[in-house]
């Protein structure tokens, strides 16, 4: 394992572990197109220079790797780990409460966060439900996104177990429909479905106030409430599959897609459906990605052209415009998770990275955070008190390993000076 940082150190005792930039190492990176410029001139004229990080040449880059407020140190502590059994990839993680749900193809492994026991192994019945695409928890209830176009709903007994409650659409819900023609769509040539299902892989979910936001390659959104499992709404969404979606405090809903677009939807005062509010188009490649800050101010979205644009609302526009990208991966942007005043990226170049912004909508990369011997597949991060300056930050790839990141960041002038990386490797094969 090892952790970059882009900013120089004020603690000298921790060295074995880092290597901070220097002209012969920064060379080095540039050319292994992973690596991010050090503030200068003639490094910013090198990362723009390098043809592998060439990405949205229109956007300005937002990076101001030395403000001054955000001034930290960066030193790597220990390591522990747990070996893995047969490796199979991480397709998703996430988070509720103490408990940490990794799922691994279509099985779904339950963790206790804070001592990394193995609570409770659980999947499917019957036929192969395909991978686990995503992970969401509404209402008591845990909702898992399936490669098999279903949405599964699961719920804990008191054993903590996981029962299987039904699958999304429910069995009620199909027989009020198809009886009646108009409740049926096109899927492809000669085929045709309940509009309630979906009808290729379900990729993502989301939850806002006792809603379920599901979207799928079929290439529709579909709104579901949680109480009684119904569908509600289905929107054809975008022109290609969709493999993203992410929901505000207010109940905008942002989509991202192959098409290259992101969508915007809400809903107007007085109606009960979602529609199309507006379309956000500035990536030149299928968008993997999205995030939002926590007041839903700022949007960040990644895409296979190794970019995170950054978007912003203002006062003249009625949604969101883009002010600039994050530059520093060498290849697609996979996933991305915001908390507190942090975003973190993982990417097909196998490293996360830890950003933050500072004055004048500038921001630092603090980190990059490497281990993984392929592609970081999913994120998620937690702050357990707000009040403390640590952030907790697990990344799952595809090579079985799921890895916890406890880092504790600090500004020099702050009783502790010098930020620490905790990382303990769950290397878990499932």
């Amino acid at each position: 394992m090892k952790v970059r940082s882009w900013l120089p150190s004020r603690s000298p005792s921790h060295h074995s572990d880092i290597s901070f930039p220097n002209s012969s190492s920064e060379s080095d990176d540039r050319r292994s197109a992973a690596t991010s410029s050090s503030g200068s001139s003639s490094d910013s004229t090198g990362l723009h220079s390098n043809l592998s990080l060439q990405t949205l040449p229109s956007v300005p880059s937002l990076q101001n790797l030395f403000p001054e407020s955000l001034d930290f140190s960066v030193s790597n502590i220990s390591v522990t780990s747990i070996k893995p059994r047969p490796d199979l990839p991480i397709t998703c993680i996430a988070v509720h409460g103490n408990l940490l749900y990794a799922a691994s193809n279509d099985e779904i492994n339950v963790y206790d966060r804070e001592t990394s026991t193995l609570l409770h192994v659980y999947k499917s019945q019957g036929s192969s439900s395909g991978s686990v695409k995503s992970v969401a928890f509404c209402d008591g209830k845990i909702f898992t996104a399936h490669q098999d176009r279903k949405i599964r709903v699961w719920q804990m007994t008191v054993a903590k177990k996981h029962m299987f409650i039904t699958a999304l659409p429910t069995v009620n819900d199909r027989l009020r429909r198809f009886i009646l023609p108009k409740n049926y769509v096109n899927v492809r040539r000669h085929v045709k479905r309940l509009w309630i299902e979906h009808a290729d892989a379900v990729t993502g979910l989301a939850v806002n106030k006792g809603l379920i936001y599901s979207v799928s390659w079929d290439k529709t959104l579909k709104i579901w409430r949680a109480s009684d499992l119904r569908c509600l709404q289905s929107i054809k969404a975008h022109d290609d599959a969709i493999n993203a979606v992410t929901v505000s405090i207010d109940g905008t809903i942002y989509t991202g897609s192959a098409d290259r677009r992101i969508r915007v939807w809400t809903k107007p005062t007085g109606e009960k459906r979602y529609s199309l509010a507006a379309t956000l188009e500035k990536h030149k490649s299928a968008v993997n990605a999205l995030a939002l800050n926590d007041d839903g101010s700022v949007l960040f979205s990644g895409a296979c052209d190794r970019s995170i644009l950054v978007w912003e609302r203002e006062d003249s526009a009625n949604y969101m415009a883009v002010t600039g990208a994050l530059r520093g991966h060498g290849k697609a942007i996979l996933c991305l998770i915001n908390v507190s005043d942090f975003l973190v990226s993982g990417s097909a170049d196998q490293t996360v990275r830890i950003w933050q912004r500072g004055v004048e909508g500038k921001y630092c990369c603090l980190a990059v955070l490497e281990g993984h011997l392929k592609p970081v597949k999913s994120l998620t991060a937690v702050k357990d008190d707000e009040q403390s300056d640590v952030v907790s930050i697990i990344s799952g790839s595809l090579d079985g390993d799921i890895r916890m990141w406890k880092v504790s960041l600090s500004k020099p002038s702050s009783p502790s000076s010098t930020t620490d990386i905790l990382e303990r490797s769950l290397d878990v094969g499932f």
